[in-house]
């Protein structure tokens, strides 16, 4: 859908704890790792910013989770979580783009998590066939 973007937001988890987002325009900027979320504007703080950041959190969970069972060494792992919110002639439509970095694993065994991650993760299934997801190593 080609149309105006509305909101980027880039979420980043390390240790699946923290997340951050804000307005294309930088006006509004949501950060989990602050207290009470860090929302500078309650008025102004939409659902994709909980969304960006969100996702982050759960996603980097879920890469440490699996990092566990499959006994891979997800030290230094982060996770970025890049949604957009796009208005075109049909209407609006949201996408995310997680990406995955962790130095210790070879680019094989950083997919597997990826995937696996992408599987457990509740906003990944949540969003299934309602929200375009690419899955991105590095």
């Amino acid at each position: 859908m080609s149309g105006t973007v509305l909101f980027t937001g880039t979420a980043t988890a390390i240790g699946g704890r923290n997340g951050h987002s804000q307005t294309s325009d930088g006006s509004v900027s949501v950060d989990l790792a602050m207290p009470h979320n860090g929302v500078l504007d309650p008025g102004k703080t939409t659902p994709e910013h909980l969304f960006a950041t969100g996702y982050a959190a759960c996603f980097g969970s879920a890469v440490e989770a699996v990092g566990r069972m499959k006994k891979l060494d997800v030290t230094g792992a982060a996770v970025t979580v890049a949604v957009s919110l796009v208005k075109g002639d049909d209407g609006f439509s949201l996408a995310a783009k997680l990406s995955l970095k962790a130095p210790a694993l070879s680019p094989a065994e950083v997919q597997e998590v990826l995937d696996a991650a992408h599987q457990m993760c509740p906003y990944s299934k949540a969003t299934r066939g309602n929200i375009p997801v690419e899955l991105s190593v590095g």
